[in-house]
């Protein structure tokens, strides 16, 4: 085998159109590119990164651009300011200034769910989370009582905080309740008689540590989502936080290695914590042609978190039947083509918590649980008060927050890269290679084709990987898909720190090598479906960084969607 050989992976039959053009920053070098053409009177929240930690002398100097500051982000060596449209030239050209980027909004993007990823090996055993702390980095928990402890009324939310504003209870959305639930719920609301059915999370014991970012409607910003990372981070050690869940996203609108929300995340992975983010509910996107690939949102698109895509359990406990999510976010990432998803998870029609009174229940009658489903001699018509039924990558990626607090209640000392390899190598690789979905609403009908860029790794198997004892000597930085003109392919360029990288030690390894971790050729399916590769060559797609210019193509997420 070849030098080039051993170093990357071909890729064959999957067609990428060019989704449009434009450039990847600012007419300013330090400003993004959606601060452009703004009028020059209003008024535009930004995120402000400075060459060094900022302080007053920096807040002074915004201050003379016109920018009056909201809150700092000493995690990301920025703050969040407020400035008129007509300062951020003048902002841009002090010399402390390394990056300006709006302040962006985010969004919120287990009946079968438990026992399809969960062996009986898991299930028989003593592994349920204790002592594990999870920051839940959402729209809030509820304290319901499947969320409660030992003891009388003792809630397992042990720290709240709200980085958002106006805020009428302790979930006003309902999304991170119904996140929490399936990370730890304990089916205290669905256990023993007279229920048929009990919903249960993934660690039923765990802590949570609630860090409110979006408000009433689901949305929060960059700033909020920041703030809430590095107060996870400041209490890792009084709660043992060792997972973030970060169930929310927003488009990717510059490289990762400007974008300060991947930053943020960066930082807390570097301080021992895994960060598990949902990839995205953007797969069904063809308006440029693109058959849902390049539509990973952020933070998802770093290399160094854990991006988890969604699939359908076909409402059975095993998964030899189980699809892909046609709404399941696809990668290569934008601007930077970061090979994503890392892996997939159980996210579709998830039944877990829900608050009783919240802006999901109420304008989403039909995702109501029929209390018949689960409770003996239920009447006809009745619909449960606790628990309600989500779809999205949202719901996958507490599936796998649950599992990687299981694999560090087993094993304490596991790296973020350690646990990011192992459930990746660990991950089921059997797939079809094609499969079709019908959307009942619409009658519109989408194909998958299962490609790394579709399910990444596999399908999380908690068993294997809590059976698994290797650990990864080195990062698991996801590698960057790239263009090969001369054979008009494309291949996998990996970091050579990276333990699936192109080092001469684990490059080939059968241990760690890339073919150990994405599996073979199943896995990336065939060209009959695509044809040629031919669109790949195109020099607006891979040849410069031009590839992506205006929200436009990411519409928004639908959190009740289907099939």
């Amino acid at each position: 085998m070849s030098v080039r050989a051993n170093r990357i992976i071909q890729l064959t039959g999957i067609v990428v159109l060019l989704l449009f053009a434009g450039v990847a920053f600012g007419k300013h070098a330090k400003l993004a590119k959606d601060l452009e053409n703004l009028s020059p009177g209003a008024q535009v929240n930004v995120i402000v990164r400075f060459r060094e930690h900022p302080g007053e002398t920096h807040h002074q100097k915004v201050g003379r651009a016109g920018g009056m500051l909201r809150r700092q982000l000493e995690l990301v060596d920025g703050a969040a300011y407020t400035i008129p449209a007509a300062g951020l030239e003048a902002l841009a050209a002090l010399p402390e200034v390394d990056y300006v980027t709006p302040d962006r909004p985010v969004h919120a993007t287990l009946d079968y769910a438990e026992p399809t990823v969960k062996d009986q090996s898991v299930l028989s055993s003593n592994l349920d989370g204790t002592g594990i702390g999870i920051a839940v980095i959402d729209s809030g928990i509820e304290p319901v009582d499947d969320l409660k402890g030992a003891g009388p009324g003792k809630s397992r939310v042990v720290y709240r905080e709200s980085f958002v504003s106006q805020v009428q209870s302790d979930d006003d959305y309902g999304h991170g309740t119904h996140v929490a639930g399936i990370l730890a719920g304990n089916g205290n609301r669905s256990t023993g008689k007279p229920f048929k059915t009990t919903f249960r999370g993934m660690a039923p014991k765990a802590n949570l540590i609630d860090l409110r970012v979006l408000d009433a409607t689901g949305t929060g910003s960059d700033a909020g989502v920041i703030a809430a990372i590095e107060r996870a981070i400041q209490l890792k050690d009084r709660y043992n936080i060792r997972i973030i869940n970060l169930s929310l996203g927003r488009p990717v609108f510059e490289s990762y290695q400007r974008d300060p929300l991947c930053a943020a995340v960066e930082k807390a992975w570097q301080a021992g914590i895994t960060v598990v983010v949902a990839a995205g509910n953007f797969g069904r996107d063809n308006s440029f042609g693109n058959q849902g690939y390049f539509t990973i949102t952020a933070p998802g698109n770093d290399p160094y978190v854990i991006t988890v895509g969604a699939m359908k359990t076909m409402s059975t406990a095993v998964r030899s039947d189980d699809l892909i999510a046609s709404y399941s976010s696809k990668g290569p990432s934008a601007i930077d083509f970061v090979v994503k998803p890392d892996l997939v998870a159980p996210g579709n029609s998830i039944i877990s918590t829900i608050p009783t009174k919240s802006y999901l229940l109420s304008n989403y009658a039909g995702n109501r649980v029929p209390l018949s489903y689960y409770l003996a001699n239920a009447q006809g018509g009745m619909t449960s008060p606790d628990y309600f039924r989500l779809s999205g990558t949202s719901m996958a990626t507490p599936i796998v927050s649950g599992a990687a607090a299981l694999m560090l209640q087993q094993e304490p000392d596991l790296t973020p890269d350690q646990v990011k390899a192992r459930l990746m190598k660990t991950a089921t690789k059997n797939f079809p290679p094609y499969s079709t979905a019908t959307d009942p609403g619409t009658g519109r009908t989408y194909q998958s084709q299962y490609d790394l860029f579709t399910v990444g790794a596999g399908y999380l198997d908690i068993g294997a990987a809590l059976r698994n004892r290797e650990r990864a000597p080195a990062a698991a930085i996801s590698p960057v898909a790239a263009y090969d003109p001369v054979t008009s392919t494309v291949y996998l360029v990996g970091s050579a720190s990276a333990v699936w990288g192109t080092s001469a030690v684990w490059g080939t390894s059968a241990v760690w090598g890339t073919s150990a971790v994405w599996g073979t050729s199943a896995v990336w399916g065939t060209s009959a479906v695509w044809g040629t590769s031919a669109v790949w060559g195109t020099s607006a797609v891979w040849g410069t960084s031009a590839v992506w210019g205006t929200s436009a193509v990411w519409g928004t997420a639908d959190v009740t969607q289907g099939e």
